[in-house]
């Protein structure tokens, strides 16, 4: 009988054994299929990124993006004709450009990633209450809260013809109360256009002269203006401006310092066309200007047709 008994125990242990290896065995399957799984989730929502690469890729990819509209008589049609077209309906184009490059970059984003958001500044602000209003109206923040197909599309049809109207408005208002280019990245720059979470892009709308009554400074040859008047009495309408900037330092006076997280468009350069080296003497003003205060990626284009214009606004918002 002992032997018996001695054999239905060895059975009764080679049970529980076998039992606690398929219970292990199970386990370590469940183990596996739920790293698959994570691993498969983690690669097809992420792009096969680990979470520190997606915390910088998530900084640089939410755009913040602001515009400054100079609303100086630059946009007077009558003072300013072009016959082609007017220089006020090429820059409200050059919006309408931006906010479609906005558009193709929030559709290529999931939804729980949306943070983008858009906004149209002034300075001084208008008098005119609608143009005021207007631009309330062009503020905008996506995010995964808000993100809909209706606010993508709301987006794109105000951006399509808000900024006209606010145009038309200042032409009709015909009181132009010029542009504070100097002192907005001055004042205003760091405050209302950088977001240490974003990739920041100021889009500014000028002809590249810098005028303003109650901004106008000068140390040594630098200032915070620039005019085709100044340029002449600076000397700078001859072959050899190049060489009297640098050994002169003509230039603008930085506004601040500390740029380094804010990239610049500047749309609709129109230099006057008495001085063939105009266009150059603005380029190299706002590129030094800009480098001075930290700006390391900047473009500075003229006001050519929009239609030119459109992929390359589109390459610098979406590169």
């Amino acid at each position: 009988m002992k032997w018996i008994s001695k054999i239905l125990y060895l059975k009764r242990t080679k049970a529980m054994i076998n039992t606690f290896k398929n219970i292990v065995s199970l386990l370590v399957l469940c183990s596996f299929f739920s790293c698959t799984e994570e691993k498969k989730e983690t690669t097809n929502d992420l792009g096969n990124v680990n979470n520190q690469a997606l915390s910088r890729k998530a900084k640089t990819d939410d755009l913040n993006i602001s515009f400054l509209l100079d609303l100086s008589d630059r946009i007077n049609p009558k003072k300013y004709p072009n016959a082609t077209m007017d220089f006020y309906m090429r820059d409200a184009a050059y919006i309408k450009s931006v906010s479609e490059a906005l558009d193709t970059h929030l559709k290529t984003k999931k939804v729980r990633q949306m943070n983008d958001k858009m906004q149209v500044f002034f300075d001084p602000a208008p008098k005119n209450q609608n143009i005021n209003s207007f631009s309330n109206d062009l503020k905008y923040e996506v995010t995964r809260n808000t993100a809909s197909f209706e606010l993508l599309e709301e987006i794109k049809q105000t951006y399509a013809t808000k900024p006209l109207e606010i145009y038309k408005l200042a032409i009709e208002d015909d009181k132009y109360v010029g542009s504070d280019t100097w002192k907005f990245f001055k004042n205003k720059v760091k405050d209302y256009c950088i977001d240490s979470a974003y990739r920041n892009i100021l889009v500014v709308l000028t002809d590249g002269y810098i005028y303003h009554k109650y901004s106008k400074m000068t140390e040594g040859n630098k200032t915070t203006f620039l005019t085709p008047q100044t340029i002449r009495e600076f000397g700078l309408n001859k072959s050899d401006w190049k060489d009297r900037m640098v050994e002169d330092e003509y230039g603008f006076i930085p506004a601040t310092m500390g740029l380094d997280n804010l990239e610049v468009l500047v749309l609709g350069i129109n230099p006057d066309p008495k001085n063939p080296y105009e266009g150059d003497i603005i380029r190299a003003y706002w590129s030094e200007w800009l480098e001075a205060m930290g700006v390391k990626r900047y473009s500075i284009k003229n006001a050519d047709l929009p239609s030119n214009m459109d992929g390359i606004i589109k390459e610098f918002i979406v590169h």
